[in-house]
């Protein structure tokens, strides 16, 4: 169900972990509760994209790199901020491309932020979209957010986790890893 990805081993001192994915991954329910589970600060990510942004989706208008920068950076901000507190959190973010990743971890270096890449076969992302009635992503930018997916690299620290079975399933396997990243095996 999970795979990991070789990345460096992670400080437990102040963790941040990234829960991303596609639209219907389940970023902000798996988010959440990983967060509860692991009893650390959830952020959702969707909560910080500008007006602009939410309205060019719910028109079915795919963001452009001009559009994610202003919102990645704010989100890297509140992982900076948290990071330099001392802080652990949770945040949601699609982190699509590797450069996202990349400006999120900021300057933490390639360990500094752990992802948790939730993943299932695109008939599975399709159905689950079909059944949302109040996201404003429409199915028809699915594709889009598929060809614009890299998936985590080798030299990333993180794991990838199937959506496929039931949330209890994808919590445990996600805060399972997280926690064997962060040493409270």
């Amino acid at each position: 169900m999970a795979e990991r990805s070789r990345g460096t081993t992670m400080s437990a001192s102040a963790v941040q972990v990234v829960v991303m994915g596609v639209a219907s991954t389940g970023k902000s329910v798996v988010g959440a509760r990983l967060a509860e589970r692991l009893d650390l600060p959830f952020v959702e990510g969707d909560d910080h994209h500008p007006p602009a942004n939410i309205d060019k989706m719910t028109a079915g208008v795919p963001l452009t790199d001009e559009d994610r920068i202003p919102w990645l950076t704010a989100l890297a901000d509140l992982l900076a901020k948290s990071r330099a507190a001392g802080e652990s959190s949770v945040l949601t973010c699609s982190a699509l491309r590797r450069t996202y990743r990349d400006l999120l971890r900021g300057q933490t270096g390639l360990a500094g932020v752990f992802f948790v890449h939730l993943d299932a076969p695109v008939e599975v992302l399709r159905e689950r979209m079909t059944r949302r009635d109040r996201h404003f992503m429409p199915t028809s930018l699915l594709q889009s957010q598929l060809d614009t997916l890299e998936p985590l690299q080798a030299d990333e620290y993180g794991v990838r986790v199937d959506v496929s079975g039931s949330l209890d399933e994808v919590v445990g396997a996600a805060a399972s890893e997280v926690s064997a990243a962060l040493g409270r095996v």
